[in-house]
Order: structure tokens, then C-alpha cells, then sequence
């Protein structure tokens, strides 16, 4: 019967799960022995890439326009009366597997993954996931119709971005402050709706007999390589390391600008009273020279790229109604990835765009990989794609390297900023990271919002040193808000930071050898998650570590590179 499936992925979205369902029950029929299952597994991959790519596509929908109620509905409908069945179906076939006692070739990464899966596995939680869900597009329509008016203009939050580069301080403080208080309006329904999610998370690790949600989502996440108390270790690093480096950045910026205190809106606008980068004229210009970048970087990462151009799988500009944020997801069956951002005109969108881009390029090289082994890898290597491609493209900003910039100065600049961004990222990190650690430890503290916000302002102190937030209290503790990774992905985060040490390490190798690093770069990718999380760090050429001498080697050499770049 497999065979008969559909070839146009559109169709899918139409079937319910009565559709569905005969596929999973025909695979739980059939006998398996060391002959026969790699097809059976094969066949059972086929199933799931439909519904992982319906539900996919039906998710980027209610991105795209956040007001599309049909669109929302379908979502719903989707992960209401289809995830939850398919999941279901799909736990029975883990166990005939696993209790054949089979073991094919080279699969032992995925068995090891299944037998956490089916542990992990309670039917009580799949109406609660689903639950998860649609709280999620609450959140995106929160933050999707923010919006202020400045100058007679109604404008989104993300397009006040550009505003926070102007040289005029008093336009960015107004900016800044009616973007805050915008966001401060929906204190009390972002609050309501965090104690939703924490109750559902709560009794989803009870369902599961985990102690707390933090055991749940580390056997969820397939954590094996690392453990809460590494996360610990590395917070300590950053604190030792990262921190003292971001106040060496925070001074000199205060310097340059000679003022008292860096406030809120001084973070990002050019210290020496230079006008805005403008690289691009709109999105389809930022879309054009990236491509030439990507070409210049390897050109099969060029060709990946020119792929999605053609078929027409980027959405780049902002939009009122639009979701914030960025994203790239991959597209099951027809292995492709689709990339979501909000460009308003900076330079932080080209940095967004090469990111999703290493995205883009993980899901083409691991699409190469059979259809029955695990093409997704763990998200800490995923995030070592996306943010090495930052870094590897960095050398051809400029113009006559088929880049946006005419004069190497700018580009020089922006290079600047991009790593000045990479040290200032670990401190920010290690507050989102240990506030999920508290809240997920200590579940009837944290369903009191007021306890959040005291405690996110003492981490916040801990390692945002060098920004002043005197009277601006609500706004400072108020932060974990803002931060989407908190409602919809839970401890989705120290990802990040461990994958920058990985991407560093990545580009330190390309500036002894661009082709022998970029090689192993698409190796690694190429995997999938077919290895360990330490042996793909390994295969890109990076080391998986959390202690403070390799943050600190990370850390020197972006000082050092800031410090050639922009001598004075």
C-alpha cells in the first residue's frame, strides 16, 4: 500500500487521520526479521516524513499571518485529531522493534533515541502537548500585534529596529520607550498565559514520573552528552570569562559615546556617530547578494540556496500581523528547508539570513542520508551549522567579494559588531539559561509571576554587567517575556551557547585552511544525527566542552580579531 502514497505533498494536508492510520496498521501487522527491516522501516520513515511536513507547513502558515484565522484553525485541527493519534501509532511500533530484539546495521544512535522515546511515552500527555501547542500561537498573536505609533506611523516592534541605530540618541530613547511600554501592556495576559504553560509542563513530568520538568525535558531532549550540572559549569565559565569580556565591550562603547551609563537604547547604534549600515535596498536585494555570498563560501552551498530562490521557499520581509522572530524548518518528504525572518533594512538581517541559511544547508546535506536513519541532529549541532555559517561568510561582506559592502570599512564594521554580538551573547544566554533551571526546579515558586521577574532581574545582574537600567525597573524584569524561546521551546537555549563555542572553533580552523574547514563543515552536516553529539563537534573540526579554557579560547580570539579590525 505504500506504494499508492501521494506524490503531491499538498494532498497530505487534506488527510485525517482515518487516511493516516491504515499505514500504521499495516506496519504493526507485518512480521519483521533481520531481511525485511530496513524496508519496514523505511516504509514506517515515508509515513512519519508526511505528517512531520503537513504539520510543518501548516505551522509556517500561522506564521506568516498571524491573523489567518483559517489557517489557525487548520494548525489546530492538525496537532488536535492528527499528532496525537500518529504519536500514539507510533509508540506501538517502537515497541514491536524494540521487543524484536533486531538490531540493524549501524542503527544503534536510533534505537538509542527509541528507547528513551518509549520510555518517556504516556498517553496522558498527548492531550496535554497538544494544549502546549495552541497556547504557543497565543504567545505569536501577543507579540504579533504589538505595534506603536511613531511619527503618524503605525509600526511593528521589529521595525523600530532600524530606530535603534539612528545617531540622534533622544529618537532612540523614544523609540525604545514606546516599545517597552507596548510590551509592558500585555504584562498581565503573558503572565496568565505562563502559568497555563507551566501547569501543563508541571504535569506532564508527573504523567512521565520525572521528579520535575527539567528531568522530563533532558530525557525528552536526548541530553546524553551533558547534564544539568554541566550547564552549571558553564554559566560559572561565562561568569569568569565572557562577562569580564562584554564589560571590556560596554566600556569602550560608553567611551566612544561619551556618556555616563550605557542605557538601553545605546546597545546598538555606532559608537563613533557613523550612520546605520544600510547593506540592502529591500528584501529581495538582501536575498540576491547572500546568494553570492553562499557561492563565494562553496559553491554546492551557492546551488543549495538558488534552490530555495526557485522554489520559492524564503519569506524575508517584515510585515504587520507577521510572527516575530526567525526560523528555518525542513520540509520532510521533499527534503527542503523554508526560511522565515523579519528584514527591516540593518545588517542584523543579513547575520539572520546567513544563519537560517546553515540551517537551510543541514537539512540538503543530511537529506542525502537513507530515508530510515535519523536525518535530525541533535539541536546543539544544529545550532554549530547556523551560526558557523556566520562566521564563514564574514570574509566576503564586501563588494568585490560578492558582498553587500563598496567600502571594506563598513564590512570592517560590521565584523565588528557580528563578534562583538558573539561575546555578548554567551552573558545573555547564561541568563535565559539558569532562570529555566530555577523555574523548572522550583514549579510553585515560579507559577507566581513576581517571583519570575525577581529572579530573572537577579540573573540579569549576575551577568548583563555594564547596562544601566536605573528607572527602568519593569522593563529589566520583565525580560523572560520577551524571550519566545521561553513560552513555546523550554530550555531550548544553552544550545546556543554551547553550538557559538563549536562555530568559533569551526572558523579558527578556516583561517588556517577556508577549504579543508568548509569540507568538514558539510561532512559534519552530512551526518545528520547519525553520531554522538561530542563525534559531530569532532567530524566539523570543534571540541565539545564547557569549562572555562575553551570559552576562553573563543573568547581571546574574537577579542583579538575585534582588536584588528577596529584597532583605535
Amino acid at each position: 500500500m505504500f506504494s499508492q502514497l501521494p506524490t503531491d505533498v499538498n494532498e497530505f494536508k487534506t488527510w485525517d487521520w482515518a487516511r493516516l492510520e491504515p499505514y500504521y496498521k499495516d506496519l504493526e501487522a507485518r512480521a519483521i526479521n533481520d531481511d525485511n527491516v530496513i524496508d519496514w522501516l523505511t516504509d514506517w520513515s515515508r509515513i512519519g516524513d508526511i505528517i512531520s511536513e503537513t504539520y510543518s507547513r501548516l505551522s509556517v502558515a500561522t506564521t506568516v499571518d498571524t491573523t489567518d484565522e483559517a489557517a489557525n484553525q487548520a494548525y489546530i485541527n492538525y496537532i488536535e485529531h492528527v499528532i496525537p493519534p500518529a504519536q500514539a501509532a507510533g509508540q506501538v511500533l517502537k515497541e514491536k522493534l524494540l521487543a524484536s530484539g533486531i538490531e540493524p546495521p549501524n542503527y544503534n544512535i536510533e534505537l538509542r533515541d527509541m528507547r528513551t522515546e518509549a520510555e518517556l511515552f504516556r498517553d496522558e500527555n498527548l492531550p496535554l502537548q497538544t494544549e502546549e501547542g495552541k497556547l504557543g500561537t497565543e504567545f505569536d498573536k501577543i507579540i504579533g500585534a504589538q505595534t506603536v505609533i511613531l511619527d503618524g506611523e503605525e509600526k511593528t516592534l521589529p521595525a523600530l529596529k532600524p530606530i535603534y541605530l539612528d545617531t540622534d540618541r533622544s529618537k532612540r530613547e523614544q523609540a525604545w520607550r514606546l516599545a517597552s511600554d507596548r510590551q509592558l501592556v500585555d504584562r498581565e495576559a503573558l503572565n496568565d498565559l505562563w502559568g497555563k504553560f507551566l501547569k501543563i509542563r508541571t504535569q506532564m513530568a508527573a504523567n512521565a514520573d520525572m521528579a520535575d520538568f527539567r528531568a522530563y525535558r533532558w530525557r525528552d531532549f536526548k541530553r546524553y552528552d551533558y547534564t544539568p550540572e554541566d550547564c552549571m559549569t558553564f554559566h560559572r565559565a561565562i561568569e569568569e570569562v565572557a562577562v569580564p569580556a562584554a564589560q571590556r565591550i560596554y566600556e569602550r562603547r560608553r567611551q566612544r559615546l561619551g556618556l555616563a551609563t550605557l542605557r538601553p537604547w545605546d546597545l546598538d547604534v555606532d559608537p563613533e556617530g557613523r550612520e546605520p549600515l544600510k547593506p540592502f535596498t529591500d528584501a529581495a536585494h538582501m536575498e540576491a547578494v547572500t546568494a553570492q555570498m553562499f557561492h563565494k563560501v562553496d559553491p554546492q552551498l551557492g546551488n543549495y540556496f538558488e534552490i530555495m530562490r526557485q522554489e520559492q521557499l524564503l519569506d524575508l520581509p517584515n510585515r504587520k500581523g507577521k510572527a516575530p522572530g526567525g526560523y528555518c524548518t525542513g520540509f520532510s518528504v521533499i527534503k527542503r528547508p523554508f526560511i522565515f525572518m523579519n528584514a527591516v533594512g540593518i545588517h542584523d538581517d543579513v547575520q539572520t539570513l546567513l544563519h537560517e541559511g546553515g540551517h537551510a544547508f543541514h537539512v540538503f546535506e543530511a537529506a542525502n542520508l537513507p530515508a530510515y536513519r535519523t536525518q535530525h541532529a541533535p539541536i546543539e549541532f544544529c545550532e554549530v551549522a547556523s551560526m558557523s555559517m556566520e562566521l564563514l561568510a564574514a570574509p566576503y561582506l564586501t563588494q568585490d567579494q560578492g558582498g553587500f559592502y563598496a567600502d571594506p570599512a563598513e564590512a570592517a564594521r560590521a565584523r565588528v559588531e557580528h563578534l562583538e554580538g558573539v561575546i555578548l551573547f554567551w552573558p545573555y544566554m547564561a541568563v535565559v539559561d539558569s532562570f529555566q533551571h530555577w523555574v523548572y526546579t522550583h514549579q510553585e515558586e515560579a507559577a507566581d509571576p513576581a517571583n519570575c521577574d525577581r529572579v530573572w532581574g537577579e540573573q540579569w545582574d549576575r551577568f548583563m554587567k555594564g547596562i544601566d537600567y536605573s528607572g527602568l525597573e519593569d522593563s529589566k524584569v520583565t525580560g523572560w517575556h520577551r524571550k519566545l524561546h521561553i513560552f513555546q521551546i523550554p530550555f531550548y537555549y544553552v544550545e546556543y551557547g554551547l553550538a557559538q563555542l563549536g562555530a568559533v572553533q569551526v572558523w579558527r580552523n578556516s583561517l588556517q585552511n577556508q577549504a579543508k574547514a568548509v569540507a568538514d563543515y558539510r561532512s559534519a552536516l552530512a551526518l545528520g544525527g547519525t553520531e554522538p553529539l561530542p563525534k559531530l563537534f569532532a567530524a566539523a573540526g570543534a571540541k565539545f566542552g564547557f569549562d572555562a579554557g575553551i570559552v576562553r579560547e573563543c573568547v581571546d580570539l574574537a577579542e583579538r580579531t575585534i582588536n584588528e579590525l577596529d584597532p583605535a
